[in-house]
């Protein structure tokens, strides 16, 4: 892969029709206003086939859903999923579970009946597994008359997610499987972003709240939003994202100084972590040196593979990354040191967003709107 200063090469295919939704989607948010004081109620949308407004305000409320008429729907979903949503959601605050339970339980749920609370289904059974989460009688998870009861199904899944130490940080398909112990362990990451998309219907934002607060409060610097997400340094934007003065800055610059530590904005897979940087004539430039404006390349930089399609770049590391390429990630993991390798005129952290898989400029998103919708502000 040749990078050039902050930009690189064509890679993968475009899917054009996501990224007008993107754009769609970044344009037309609306703010969604919480309604009463001492309960939540749902918020229903005239629904088409597109994908509902984006609330980009709330962070949620903290009392009980109430499950009454009609909910909105996320993606394909009908009115049956969205209703045991709602029941995994409603336990989930009963449970006095964080915001962030609700998103794994939900794409917990949907990797193993896309939310449909099935009994036994013969052949198809795997074992005796029945219910929203395909629990198991055979395992100590109850009877089949309580695995298949929605609200006993999801209260077992999160009394047994609270006895893992430690799983508010985990990336969700590793908290997810410590719990279900499935044979495809790394299936659940896939479900995140509907997951996500889910809590935040229901619950007026509860997906952006910080990962240690109750829902109702945005996650501060530092944390972990609700839906996996975080800001990789706490420093805010010095240049931004495609501006009259830089339109080919497909990221963001945030004013990190020298040495500061730079962590995954997500959960992941890291894809690329090496040294990119080239002399004017073109000849290899070390990365192990302060770079310059005429140095091109992202110096020492990282890509990491998030789930549905996304990929985030870090670049400008002032010494190796310390993670590897396969080396699976949690949000808010150490991957580097901020510096000022390759094309840089100074100590900074060069960050980019790519949806649909496409790392090349194509494939660039706004990491301010992107990151805002998950919870996190870079405008620090």
């Amino acid at each position: 892969m040749d990078l050039v200063g902050d930009r690189e090469a064509d890679g993968g295919p475009f899917r054009r029709t996501r990224r007008k939704l993107w754009l769609a989607l970044s344009a037309g948010a609306v703010v969604l206003l919480c309604c009463g004081a001492t309960s939540i109620y749902l918020v229903f949308f005239v629904l088409s086939s597109e994908r509902p407004p984006v609330n980009v305000a709330g962070c949620g409320v903290a009392d009980v859903i109430e499950i009454s008429g009609p909910l909105p729907q996320a993606g394909s979903l009908d009115q049956e999923q969205m209703n045991n949503a709602a029941v995994i959601l409603q336990v989930g605050q009963q449970e006095q579970i964080p915001p962030r339970g609700w998103v794994i339980a939900i794409a917990t749920a949907m990797q193993e009946s896309t939310l449909h609370n099935y009994g036994h289904l013969g052949d198809r059974n795997d074992h005796d597994s029945q219910g929203l989460f395909q629990q198991r009688p055979s395992q100590g998870w109850g009877t089949v008359e309580q695995i298949t009861d929605p609200v006993h199904a999801s209260t077992s899944f999160y009394r047994s997610l609270k006895k893992i130490d430690g799983w508010e940080a985990m990336d969700l398909t590793v908290a997810a499987q410590a719990v279900q112990r499935s044979a495809y362990p790394d299936a659940y990451a896939k479900w995140e972003p509907l997951a996500t998309e889910i809590v935040n219907l229901l619950t007026q934002g509860g997906a952006r709240s910080g990962s240690g607060a109750e829902a109702g409060q945005c996650a501060g610097p530092g944390e972990v939003a609700a839906s996996g997400w975080t800001a990789p340094v706490p420093q805010g934007v010095v240049s931004g994202y495609r501006t009259p003065e830089r339109p080919d800055h497909h990221g963001v610059d945030l004013g990190a100084p020298r040495g500061t530590e730079v962590r995954a904005a997500a959960g992941g897979i890291v894809v690329t972590a090496e040294c990119n940087a080239y002399a004017p004539d073109g000849s290899p430039y070390s990365c192990d040196v302060d770079g310059s404006p005429s140095i091109s390349g992202c110096g020492w930089f990282v890509n990491i593979q998030h789930a549905d399609g996304m990929q985030t770049r870090y670049c400008h590391f002032e010494s190796a990354p310390v993670v590897q390429v396969g080396q699976r990630v949690a949000a808010g993991e150490i991957i580097g040191v901020s510096g000022t390798s390759g094309n840089s005129s100074g100590p900074h952290l060069h960050f980019e967003v790519h949806a649909d898989n496409d790392q090349s400029n194509l494939g660039a998103i706004d990491p301010i709107a992107w990151l805002a919708q998950q919870g996190i502000s870079l405008d620090i």
